[in-house]
């Protein structure tokens, strides 16, 4: 699956970031840059700033070598803030949490999903939720199944 075989808007989840410096890992590495890459390339990637913070948590503290300060801002500036297209406000949490109790997912993956939808996205691109699974007309799909 690739960005070409996708109609409409997509959302990353954090954990393609995160593979995407990933050495331990090279196929899901290629993978996660090859979306990141298409995302940026085709304006049709959205995050959220939810993904910003998450992926900014692992960056500086959990990376084989952790990003330092101006790495950070420079894949803030580069990457992450022409991706991001989502800020949240009260009604997005209401509608998180109803999500939430509809779907028993956690309440931070509940954000995720809530703000996929609430941005048009067609596909929820996330190793870590139900693969297939359809919610308010937007489909989570696993981008490392191949690998």
């Amino acid at each position: 699956m690739n960005a070409a075989e996708l109609s409409g808007l997509f959302f990353l989840d954090t954990n393609i970031f995160v593979y995407s410096f990933d050495l331990s890992a090279p196929i899901k590495q290629q993978i996660a840059r090859q979306w990141i890459e298409d995302a940026l390339r085709t304006q049709r990637g959205i995050i959220s700033t939810q993904i910003i913070q998450e992926f900014l948590n692992v960056a500086l503290r959990k990376f084989v070598r952790p990003m330092n300060g101006t790495e950070s801002r420079e894949y803030i500036k580069i990457v992450l803030s022409p991706l991001c297209q989502h800020y949240p406000s009260l009604a997005f949490y209401d509608h998180a949490l109803l999500l939430q109790q509809q779907t028993g997912f956690s309440f931070y993956d509940s954000l995720v999903v809530t703000a996929a939808v609430e941005t048009g996205c067609r596909t929820l691109l996330s190793e870590d939720l139900q693969n297939g699974r359809i919610i308010e007309g937007m489909t989570i799909r696993n981008p490392f199944l191949v690998a």
